[in-house]
């Protein structure tokens, strides 16, 4: 028996607690649970904020790190509840691979903003057989517009991820201040 698959996208702003809010719905969902971990720790601040992620998981939860290019391949993979934390780091690792982001070159940028956006695509369409895909990401949109083409490149292709994201979402859920808004589906998981 095939069962369907869902997608809920969990977005908010930095501290908003979207993290917290989708690791409990991965807790209350009594399935095994795979944390899929997108964060790499280039500085010792970073390496602290992925040391609270990990010591507040469940032992029981299994963790994997794996290369952001075949992330859509893992998730197809594997079963029960995934969570993905985050679609943010996972865009940021593309979005410095090399220079192109903020080399002022708008033709090389748009080829690899196209080769995200169908990395994206796969991993929205990635989970099967009743697998139920968390991604958590960060909201974007509500800050000033950076002054920099490298941070307007980056607001503007995690805007449309997002974007992409919410619309082949069975639920999106916006974090404030820890109070979670469904915007849509239901709040029932």
């Amino acid at each position: 028996m095939i069962m369907n698959s869902q997608l809920t996208l969990i977005l908010g702003g930095a501290r908003s607690g979207k993290s917290t809010f989708a690791e409990q719905l991965a807790l209350n969902s009594n399935k095994k649970v795979t944390y899929l971990a997108t964060a790499e720790a280039k500085d010792s601040e970073m390496a602290a904020r992925i040391e609270i992620h990990k010591r507040r998981r469940p032992q029981e939860w299994d963790t994997l790190e794996t290369d952001p290019a075949t992330l859509p391949i893992t998730i197809s993979s594997l079963s029960g509840v995934l969570l993905l934390d985050c679609l943010t780091m996972w865009l940021t690792r593309f979005f410095l691979a090399d220079d192109v982001s903020e080399n002022g070159n708008e033709k090389a940028w748009l080829k690899r903003e196209q080769e995200i956006k169908e990395l994206t695509e796969q991993l929205c369409d990635a989970p099967r057989n009743g697998t139920h895909l968390l991604v958590v990401s960060n909201e974007v949109g509500f800050g000033l517009v950076p002054p920099y083409i490298m941070g307007r490149r980056f607001r503007d292709l995690q805007g449309r991820m997002n974007q992409l994201c919410a619309s082949r979402a069975d639920n999106v859920v916006l974090v404030v201040a820890g109070c979670p808004l469904w915007i849509k589906g239901e709040k029932k998981l």
